[in-house]
């Protein structure tokens, strides 16, 4: 039976390889996601029966590891340097006459689009992909090998078993995953990312892989740094030979004999770009051979052999009939001007973002101005300065609302922020996402109850408020009626509900999203109060008492229990059996660890950190989430980052988990 599941998972490691390669490198899928969703099952399960059997390479690994503190530096053998900048046809042609000079013979050229992304350093070692790194400066980057492994479009195993081979590549972030993960960060009331690029870098640098793994980033594949037992002669041979080991190559290059056809091939690139599923910034135009590139050779910067050549961004002048204001999920106040239409980067551009208040105050913005608008990124529509001299006076300049346009509830703007917010936890706006992280696992963890689900149900309008999922059990038989709901899903989500109630009030305050109170707070406000009414008539100043709070903490708190809102939705979650009180007793197994203080850092082997936290406390003792020289014990597992440094550099004791388990054995 060994031998068949064995036998099995590599097989299926080979199809899925197989049409990953087809889906997401070649762009040509052979089978439905439904088939490939059933393989990928298969292997998952097969691998939860034999964990000694995963491996690396495995297409289960691109799901992201555990957070990292920090990214470590890597030294590029190679150095990763960057491109000299032409504007025009005139700079180009200058290069080419000092490329001519310096060679003395003919030379072919290859055109290349110039992905806007992050550029990438990807190791392989017998075929493996060991490690990933970011540019950085050129000399030293950071490992990013735990998010590179989740872009699936990044050969994880070769078609070659070739004993090691660095390439460099562009991570990027496609149009439509970047437009997504913006309408994403709008509801979320979370800052706009600026372009596609910023989007890539940001979701590339996560510490936790797993939302690395959420954003659809993928990568092109353009040079080899290092390579052991391979010969090439030119650029083409390079791209070639990587296409058929499994990479996925920069789409579309072209060979000319000339400068004149470069020039010819960088304006088809130019006239297309709005129209490619990726952001570009320019073409790139690389001398093909390879031995005439060791002849011109690089300065300390860039290389001789190669430039870039930047198209112009698209600006074009309107008026900004309105200023509107969005209310985001959280809660946040988007401003956005309402402009006459304009043909920008080939599409029809009527909104803007206008981000904020300093925005829109920083560029002196005003309803019926005439401004100048770009697509930031060729993407996202921006007012970039206004044309003052055609103001007429008939101009207004613009107020943020003192209350919500959603639902009426004052507007509060923190010191030192720029986002204005609505206050109302019950804001019609804001209610989905505040639904979803309310039923979340860290919250009242009701299962069965995803967003999905919480959508379907807002729509129908089943649900406008928080309470109001304490009382789906009385349209029970409406509920069954819903397409894809059906009467055991139902019972089982019912059931979900009721058992929530139980949970301590620690859920309770997490689930509200309360501004700057985590679940560590929380349970901190609870170990301070023993129900729900005992925190609502606490002033800042008592609650200011507990350990690890802030003014801003006691404040928000305070204000929260406070607001009309508020109130009405304690009283009908009460009303409909809802915990109100601390019920959760500290299990104290008894005070080994009584005064001493842990910080935790890196994987640990089998313990989960949350886990080895609460054993900690389960010994009387206390867990910090950084270093200082009150700190006994830093527990450190894998990839341990700067809590590790620093507890060296203080002589804190150093403990892994195998000491860890004798202190509580």
């Amino acid at each position: 039976m060994s031998f068949n599941i064995e036998s099995r998972i590599l097989e299926l490691r080979e199809i899925i390889n197989y049409h990953n390669r087809k889906y997401y490198v070649e762009d040509n899928p052979e089978i439905e996601d439904y088939e490939y969703d059933r393989l990928y099952r298969e292997l998952e399960e097969l691998e939860q029966q034999r964990p000694d059997l995963v491996t690396f390479d495995s297409p289960t690994q691109r799901i992201g590891g555990a957070p990292l503190d920090e990214f470590r530096k890597v030294t590029h053998s190679v150095v990763l340097q960057s491109l000299n900048d032409v504007f025009n046809d005139d700079e180009l042609i200058a290069f080419d006459k000092r490329t001519k000079e310096a060679l003395d013979d003919n030379i072919e050229y290859v055109v290349e689009r110039k992905i806007d992304g992050l550029s990438v350093a990807l190791e392989y070692e017998n075929g493996i992909f060991v490690r990933g790194s970011t540019r950085g400066d050129g000399f030293v980057g950071e490992d990013v090998t735990q998010n590179i492994r989740t872009i699936k479009s990044v050969p994880l195993r070769l078609a070659e078993n070739i004993p090691f081979l660095e390439v460099r590549g562009e991570v990027f972030m496609p149009k439509s995953e970047f437009k997504r993960l913006n309408e994403e960060q709008e509801l979320l009331g979370q800052p706009l990312f600026a372009n596609p690029r910023n989007a890539a870098a940001g979701s590339l640098r996560q510490l936790d892989s797993k939302i690395t793994a959420k954003r659809k980033l993928d990568i092109f594949v353009f040079d080899i740094l290092r390579v052991e037992g391979k010969n090439f002669r030119t650029h083409v041979e390079v791209l070639e030979y990587l296409a058929n080991i499994g990479f996925k190559v920069i789409p579309e290059y072209k060979m000319v004999a000339n400068i004149q056809d470069a020039l010819k091939e960088i304006r088809k690139i130019g006239e297309i770009r709005n129209s490619l599923p990726y952001e570009i910034d320019g073409a790139v135009i690389k001398v093909n051979s390879l031995y005439q590139r060791t002849i011109l050779g690089s300065t300390a910067k860039t290389p001789r052999w190669a430039a870039a050549y930047k198209y112009p961004a698209e600006k074009k002048q309107t008026k900004i009939i309105d200023i509107i204001v969005n209310v985001g999920r959280t809660g946040v106040l988007t401003p956005n001007a309402v402009l006459e239409p304009v043909n920008l980067a080939g599409s029809t551009v009527s909104r803007a973002t206008l981000h904020n208040l300093d925005y829109i105050r920083s560029k002196d913005i005003r309803i019926g101005d005439t401004v100048w608008v770009q697509k930031a990124g060729d993407i996202i529509p921006e007012v970039v300065s206004v044309v003052t001299e055609k103001r007429n006076g008939s101009e207004t300049i613009f107020n943020m609302p003192e209350v919500c346009p959603a639902c009426g509830s004052a507007v509060s703007r923190e010191e030192g922020e720029a986002a204005f917010r609505c206050e109302g936890i019950e804001c019609p706006a804001r209610m989905l996402r505040t639904i979803e992280h309310f039923a979340s696992r860290d919250a009242m963890n009701i299962e069965g109850f995803g967003p999905a689900i919480i959508q379907t149900l807002v729509n129908h309008g089943y649900i406008k408020s928080i309470p109001d999922i304490y009382y789906l059990s009385e349209k029970k038989d409406e509920l069954i009626k819903i397409e894809r709901f059906g009467e055991k899903s139902v019972e089982n989500l019912l059931s979900s509900i009721e058992k929530s109630k139980q949970n301590n009030i620690d859920r309770l305050i997490f689930g509200f999203g309360i501004r700057h109170i985590g679940k560590r707070a929380a349970q901190l406000l609870c170990e301070r109060f023993s129900s729900i009414d005992e925190i609502r008539n606490a002033g800042i100043d008592e609650i200011l008492k507990i350990n690890e709070f802030g003014v801003k903490m006691a404040e928000s708190v305070a204000e929260f229990f406070r607001h009309p809102q508020t109130v009405e939705t304690l009283e009908r979650l009460a009303a409909a059996g809802v915990n109100m009180k601390n019920i959760t007793e500290k299990q104290v197994n008894d005070n080994r660890f009584e005064g001493l203080t842990f910080v935790l850092t890196g994987t640990l082997p089998t313990y989960k950190r949350n886990e080895a936290e609460e054993i900690i406390k389960s010994y009387g003792g206390k867990v910090s989430g950084s270093v200082s020289k009150k700190t006994d014990y830093v527990l450190a597992g894998e990839e341990a980052g700067s809590k590790l440094d620093k507890a060296q550099q203080l002589g804190v004791k150093i403990i892994d988990e195998a000491e860890f388990k004798k202190m509580i054995e």
